[in-house]
């Protein structure tokens, strides 16, 4: 009913239906993609060269292009075919952020803004969109697998913590926000060895079984849960998309089936009625 109407929309307003059929083009989408690589490359120059004037008259015409373009999709695909879609939402913040603190004196929000426009490459291409997607739709499954995590590593700080406190310097063990940061270090495989674990082991040789114990746990297990659930997620959609494939051809078949059984019962009645 909403395409229908959408349909009839479109065809009392021949502008709104060729600024639709711009944005839908095949070269309109790499040409924006072009432009926020551009963006970046200005980006990173203004890091060199801060207060060029030419790289902010670059910044100014894109932030005025990225407009330009929400303007034409907006018009293209109407307000409510814009905002149903979440990515859309997001490049809308993006470039209306950009216009509300471009003159801001405010330098750090400005960069920060700047640098938000990058983003924008996420919802452009779709392979990038499809990884985004998958992590978000993923994140119900890893709570879990969160906790645990949390679980685990609260309970290695509070005995690295009660352990090894006089061990070593009080930047790794001195208090239970240090040890998990220790623990960071350590699940990261971040010179764990030299800094942490042996110096603590040359003290107290029976350490190795916390340092092995918590690495076999908290790296080789918890990490490879969480890299199992989002790979699954990942190749959720291809599933869906085959799925829904082999039931399209199934339903085909069907009617294809439906229409031979009526050929040749028209092809009988015939042949009997002769």
């Amino acid at each position: 009913m909403k395409q229908t109407e959408y349909k009839q929309n479109n065809h009392n307003s021949p502008l709104r239906d060729k600024i639709r059929q711009l944005v839908e083009h095949n070269y309109f989408q790499p040409i924006i993609i072009s432009i926020i690589l551009l963006n970046g490359l200005v980006i990173v120059a203004e890091s060199y060269l801060p207060g060029n004037q030419l790289l902010l008259i670059l910044d100014t015409i894109i932030v005025w292009v990225f407009v330009v373009e929400l303007v034409l999709k907006i018009i293209g695909l109407g307000t409510r075919g814009y905002f149903s879609e979440k990515w859309n939402i997001f490049d809308f913040s993006i470039v209306a952020a950009s216009l509300i603190f471009y003159n801001t004196p405010l330098v750090s929000v400005l960069r920060l803004i700047r640098v938000l426009r990058l983003i924008r490459m996420i919802p452009a291409i779709p392979a990038l969109r499809k990884i985004i997607d998958s992590l978000m739709r993923s994140v119900p499954a890893l709570t879990g697998i969160l906790g645990l995590s949390g679980l685990i590593f609260s309970i290695y700080a509070i005995i690295g913590t009660t352990f090894f406190r006089g061990v070593l310097p009080d930047e790794f063990f001195g208090s239970f926000h240090m040890s998990l940061f220790t623990l960071m270090q350590v699940v990261t495989f971040e010179s764990w060895a030299s800094q942490v674990a042996r110096p603590i082991i040359a003290e107290i040789p029976g350490a190795w079984v916390y340092f092995v114990s918590f690495i076999v746990i908290g790296a080789l297990v918890i990490l490879n849960l969480v890299v199992a659930v989002i790979l699954d997620y990942l190749g959720h959609d291809d599933e869906l998309a085959h799925q829904e494939q082999m039931d399209r051809l199934h339903k085909e078949n069907e009617e294809l089936r439906k229409d031979v059984q009526e050929i040749k019962q028209i092809l009988l009645d015939q042949r009997n009625s002769g």
